[in-house]
């Protein structure tokens, strides 16, 4: 296993991440125990999670993701020294798709509601404290899951990032986190929160989770920059695209268990010209004698600014494959292939 600093922390965290969005809903409890084993024994250290998973959001799941992590820990005494566990805490509901059932509509990061996530993640994970504690997505209407432009939107009220920073910040004294990250973030909030942090003396963020794909390469315009000279890591999520670059879905097939068999909500992939991208990446991997993942997996592995390349597996099978992709090295004459094929359809998948 190769290992990245965190941001300019003096953490050390695998290339490869231990996603675990789908424990609660398609994976168990055991699953996600045996999950947790495996990774740990490949060298995998970063164990990320949400208070919001499992995934699709639902009441009756809401919480299980964390809840099984914690029995993993209570089992394991000792181990909590030897992961390093991030987690993060929803924001508002202002897109359609955003749960309502955690804290209500109106839950915002202001210090009563971060104050009570953190709380009760803790509980659920059985731990004094979390290394990193990530917004999950920004208490503002902007670009996430999928949309693919600016909104333009007046939102009537957001909490100031000075104020949710400083809340941050007290929860860091407190020993309850080590580190603050955001997730979904731009160009423009990132900045934000540097300045925030600079002018008022709190904890600057160490790391960002946003999507990076083959098939969504938008972080590499304006946000790439960042991780270069503000010492921000990033922590690539769908970096399979939901599994589409693994090939399994090509010619239409719809695999049993599998996500997009299973939830018809999770169009961001499916569009038709998404899937033709897809399809020309497949075929390459395929050329040149690489499994569609690896080639996947590989790529985002071997970005810069790539810190941990975050991966969701329902099998143990896939689980090795996935991690198995540290060990591919892209040559020279396939990234340029890539490039090649990015330039003809970039970003079909934002």
């Amino acid at each position: 296993m190769e290992y990245r600093k965190l941001g300019g922390t003096d953490i050390n965290v695998s290339l490869i991440g231990l996603g675990t969005m789908t424990w609660g809903e398609q994976n168990t409890e055991a699953d996600a125990h045996a999950q947790i084993d495996a990774a740990l024994e490949a060298g995998v250290n970063l164990i990320d999670a949400a208070e919001m998973y499992p995934v699709p959001p639902r009441p009756e799941t809401q919480g299980r993701t964390e809840e099984y992590i914690g029995t993993w820990l209570a089992a394991h005494p000792g181990a909590r020294e030897k992961i390093v566990l991030a987690t993060k805490v929803a924001g508002p509901a202002r897109q359609p798709h955003n749960p309502r059932h955690i804290r209500g509509a109106g839950n915002q990061f202001d210090r009563k509601n971060l104050t009570e996530a953190i709380d009760t993640s803790l509980a659920r994970l059985q731990t004094d404290y979390v290394d990193l504690y990530q917004l999950h997505w920004p208490d503002r209407s902007t670009m996430t899951f999928g949309r693919a432009n600016y909104p333009w939107v007046e939102d009537e009220y957001t909490v100031p990032i000075e104020e949710t920073l400083s809340v941050l910040g007290d929860l860091v004294k407190a020993g309850k986190i080590r580190y603050v990250g955001v997730s979904n973030e731009t160009p423009w909030g990132v900045a934000q929160f540097l300045n925030a942090a600079d002018k008022l003396g709190l904890p600057r963020i160490v790391s960002i989770q946003n999507p990076y794909s083959l098939v969504n390469r938008t972080f590499e315009t304006g946000l790439s920059e960042f991780t270069h000279k503000e010492g921000i890591g990033l922590l690539a999520y769908s970096p399979l695209a939901f599994g589409w670059l693994s090939g399994k879905y090509e010619g239409g097939a719809r695999p049993a268990g599998a996500r997009i068999t299973l939830f018809e909500r999770f169009a961001r992939y499916s569009k038709p010209h998404a899937i033709k991208a897809i399809s020309g990446y497949v075929e390459l991997a395929k050329r040149h004698g690489l499994s569609p993942t690896q080639l996947a997996l590989a790529f985002v592995n071997s970005r810069p600014f790539t810190t941990s390349t975050l991966i969701g597996a329902t099998s143990l099978a896939q689980l090795h494959e996935n991690i198995g992709s540290v060990d591919v090295k892209l040559s020279d004459e396939i990234l340029a292939e890539i490039n090649l094929l990015h330039e003809t359809q970039p970003n079909p998948a934002p």
